[in-house]
């Protein structure tokens, strides 16, 4: 997690929830959110990771008065009615809903995905993320409306073989969130997804571990020479977040070092 070195404060008294925040872009999100001045609920299956990201957060120089734990696990119903819940008792309101949970539990040719995993990536990597959406909407119009991030990926635009069925969980994200941006303007939420490319996090870790980054960057096309950090994509969903982007919505924005995405 990079320190955050300075202070925009966009999104004072605003209530972001971040789900899969205990690492990786999750983190880094939350901490990037919390330095522009909103107030945090960080969740993630694990209530040990929970605390611990609440740690770090505290450590990166937030008021511990700001940052909630809950654990969540996205896949339960249960579980993603507690997280609204202790938003609400503990804040009173939400305004920012970051769905930063996936998975990509398998890696081989497409034709050998069996319809368990299949199921499982699309209950946690669309599913989830949609009755989330769903579910918090009603209070993020309650509270004077706000905006709602999904985490696709550039494999959206273009599957690769190898990690094709995570990618095509991927592309149906960026058909939700121009559905729901035309479904919940009226409510004066955005809408909008970010697709990052490789980013050095554990979950990408196998592709760069140990390996050359600029041979690694070039190997997947990217344009920079060097792989993605965490606080990159985090400074994009803060934009994103704010009143900057007030007139952005229904949109999918790469963050890829230049890797081939569209036109």
């Amino acid at each position: 997690m990079l320190t955050t070195k300075y202070k925009a404060f966009r999104l004072e008294n605003k209530v972001a929830v971040i789900t899969a925040a205990t690492n990786g872009i999750g983190l880094a999100i939350a901490e990037r959110l919390g330095h522009e001045g909103a107030r945090l609920v960080v969740s993630s299956r694990s209530g040990d990771n929970v605390q611990k990201a609440v740690e770090q957060l505290v450590a990166s120089g937030l008021k511990r008065s700001d940052v909630l734990g809950c654990t969540c696990h996205v896949a339960n119903a249960d579980d993603r009615c507690r997280l609204l819940d202790t938003t609400i008792q503990r804040f009173g309101c939400v305004h920012i809903l970051v769905n930063n949970a996936g998975i990509n539990p398998i890696y081989g040719d497409l034709l050998d995905v069996d319809e368990r995993a299949w199921d499982k990536l699309f209950d946690v990597n669309v599913k989830a993320g949609f009755m989330l959406a769903k579910l918090f909407t009603p209070e993020i119009e309650r509270s004077g409306g706000g905006s709602i991030i999904f985490n696709a990926s550039i494999g959206a635009y273009r599957s690769p073989q190898g990690i094709a069925a995570y990618g095509i969980t991927k592309t149906a994200l960026l058909g939700l969130t121009k559905a729901l941006a035309e479904a919940l303007a009226p409510k004066g939420i955005r809408v909008n997804a970010i697709a990052p490319g490789i980013i050095k996090t554990k979950m990408s870790k196998a592709l760069w571990d140990g390996a050359d980054e600029r041979n690694s960057a070039e190997a997947i096309g990217t344009l920079m020479g060097r792989l993605g950090e965490p606080a990159e994509c985090a400074a994009l969903v803060a934009f994103l977040c704010s009143s900057d982007a007030s007139y952005i919505t229904g949109e999918s924005v790469p963050v890829a070092g230049g890797a081939f995405s569209r036109l």
